[in-house]
């Protein structure tokens, strides 16, 4: 009898009681409703197993907007023997192509030298155009700035094919790009995913805010102040990155992750309606992936 009691007590705790002493398993919690998003295309997944958690036009090409930044600074990172020391020298074709494309720009000063690592938060933070010139110009190979420009566009494309992005292709170093600068939500997520190997990506995308001490050209220091443009950051509990992005072609665009209890959920929205619209798309995205 104490022995059927204990069964009757372990059943009724793990289920329901049916009619004629049959049990019922315990209902599971329902499965969250996808959210709608302004956004044109979306994707999330789990960068632990790589499954995909929500999709939207996932495989549609769009324009990235500065989300391409992302790659510029793969393909740098992923350079032999890098010395995130070295000083590179700014100069005036890095400000003048700020200046002819209106560009988002880390603020450099021609005859600065700054580090390759600064130039990454020039990149990342402020979404520096200038940066990304800058980045390109010293890690591309060729006698002529255009030439090095040029062979450093050609190393996205070729880290895009080997990482399997077959819906993406860069025509520039910044994602200003001349009509055929395009990924999807899907690829850009696995980029950033592939991305966050790096400890020093990780910890340039997840940076609110730095100041960085640069050498002038007279041997002199200027602090410079580079604020992330990812509002995420400050607006998502453990959000750790990634990039943002906008463009009249592009619209507004945001390549995020966020880690919880040891599991990291990243995503991407291409094409948002607003600044806002992006922030909120990403963050329904992401309560929704930590649901699944």
């Amino acid at each position: 009898m104490k022995n059927t009691r204990r069964m009757t007590v372990a059943c009724v705790t793990a289920g329901t009681i049916l009619a004629g002493g049959a049990f019922a398993a315990p209902a599971r919690a329902a499965t969250p409703k996808p959210p709608a998003i302004t956004a044109k295309g979306g994707f999330v997944m789990n960068n632990g197993t790589g499954a995909a958690l929500y999709t939207k036009a996932a495989d549609t090409r769009l324009s990235t907007g500065s989300t391409a930044k992302i790659m510029t600074a793969q393909v740098v990172l992923a350079k032999k023997n890098l010395n995130l020391d070295a000083k590179v020298t700014v100069q005036k074709a890095y400000s003048d192509y700020i200046v002819s494309k209106n560009a988002s720009s880390a603020r450099l000063i021609v005859g600065d030298r700054v580090t390759v690592r600064q130039l990454l938060y020039g990149l990342m933070l402020p979404s520096g155009c200038d940066a990304a010139y800058a980045l390109a110009d010293t890690y591309g190979s060729g006698s002529t700035r255009a030439a090095r420009v040029k062979s450093f566009i050609g190393e996205m494309n070729g880290t895009a094919r080997r990482l399997g992005l077959k819906n993406t292709h860069f025509d520039s170093f910044d994602g200003i790009g001349n009509g055929a600068n395009y990924s999807t939500p899907r690829d850009l997520t696995k980029l950033a995913g592939n991305a966050l190997k790096n400890p020093t990506f990780r910890a340039v995308v997840k940076t609110k805010s730095t100041t960085q001490r640069v050498t002038t050209k007279n041997g002199g220091y200027r602090n410079m102040s580079w604020t992330n443009t990812n509002k995420l950051l400050s607006s998502y509990s453990g959000a750790i990155g990634v990039k943002t992005g906008s463009g009249p072609v592009a619209k507004y665009c945001l390549v995020f992750a966020a880690t919880r209890n040891g599991r990291t959920v990243i995503g991407t929205v291409l094409a948002s309606s607003s600044e806002a619209n992006r922030t909120a798309d990403a963050t329904k995205l992401l309560d929704y992936g930590f649901k699944r």
